[in-house]
């Protein structure tokens, strides 16, 4: 397993590895190691104190793929030394590159515009680390968000100036010239595959809670996995909670423009929004039972023609 970060320092090709541990900039290594310490008693498979096998199996990856080579670049001095002298190179591309970086979080802005940016940069990274590693489902959001700190404080101390939010995206005008998107195909991970199996069945059983809960454990493995965000979304849409049942379809259509699944949950979400319901009919016995196993769950999973 790979992980991804675009945020922060990570952008500019560098391993953020004081994010990942959850420590500024200028942390000693007594307290590095400290941090080290307290993280990876909280994800070893002997330790940890998460449940379900799929939190047990992340944390253990989270461990082994992130949190101990972050601490290995600290643990020798030599080491340090050398990230030392890439920190500060990196500074200076950075303070280069200050009027094209733009920050997404409210922690990173101030940072960029209090006076004081030490103590603001010290208290938004306590916060942020007291959460890291507590509910594994955030911990690769609250890495990225770290990050952004740390290149914020970066720019600040290095003398750079103030970087300005940004701004919110332009949607692109329709063209003719584009060209339609081409998926190619993937190998799905086998957990991710499992996950998604059980969930299925879960969706049949009509126990939503429990699908969620595997869905949301898939995607700690792969976090762009359409099918997943479209069963996701069809979940949430059967227990009434459209708004999330919205941002997961919208998810799985711009990760797959194509994906069945997604489409489907859309057109149901868009009748439900429209008031596009068939005329009642008058209710008798037989009627009932068929609508209950060939309805709009059903549909779903295949039970009407297609």
């Amino acid at each position: 397993m790979s992980f991804t970060f675009k945020q922060g320092l990570f952008q500019f090709d560098f391993t953020d590895h004081h994010a990942i541990l959850g420590v500024s900039l200028d942390a000693e290594f007594g307290e590095i190691r400290k941090r080290y310490m307290r993280v990876a008693r909280r994800l070893h498979p002997d330790t940890s104190p998460f449940e379900s096998e799929t939190d047990k199996e992340f944390a253990n990856q989270l461990l082994s793929k992130l949190v101990s080579p972050a601490y290995n670049k600290f643990s020798k001095e030599g080491d340090r030394a050398e990230l030392f002298v890439v920190i500060k190179n990196l500074s200076n591309t950075v303070s280069q590159k200050c009027s094209q970086i733009k920050f997404t979080t409210d922690a990173a802005q101030k940072i960029a515009k209090a006076g004081d940016y030490q103590k603001v940069y010290k208290e938004a990274l306590k916060e942020l680390s007291d959460r890291e590693y507590e509910s594994i489902d955030k911990t690769l959001d609250i890495i990225g968000e770290i990050s952004e700190l740390n290149l914020a404080y970066l720019l600040r101390k290095s003398g750079s100036g103030v970087v300005k939010p940004a701004p919110p995206p332009t949607p692109k005008p329709p063209s003719d010239s584009v060209k339609p998107t081409t998926i190619k195909p993937s190998t799905k991970n086998p957990l991710v595959e499992q996950a998604c199996n059980r969930a299925k069945t879960l969706i049949s059983n009509k126990n939503y809670v429990k699908a969620i809960s595997e869905l949301k454990g898939a995607l700690k493995f792969e976090q762009n996995d359409s099918l997943c965000h479209a069963l996701l979304g069809f979940c949430y849409f059967q227990q009434k909670q459209r708004k999330m049942a919205i941002y997961e379809v919208k998810r799985a259509l711009s990760l797959n423009p194509q994906e069945p699944k997604a489409l489907e949950v859309k057109k149901l979400l868009e009748q439900g929004a429209t008031g596009n319901k068939k005329p009642s009919k008058p209710k008798d016995k037989k009627e009932t039972k068929s609508d209950k196993s060939g309805g709009l769950f059903g549909g779903f999973f295949g039970g009407n023609k297609k």
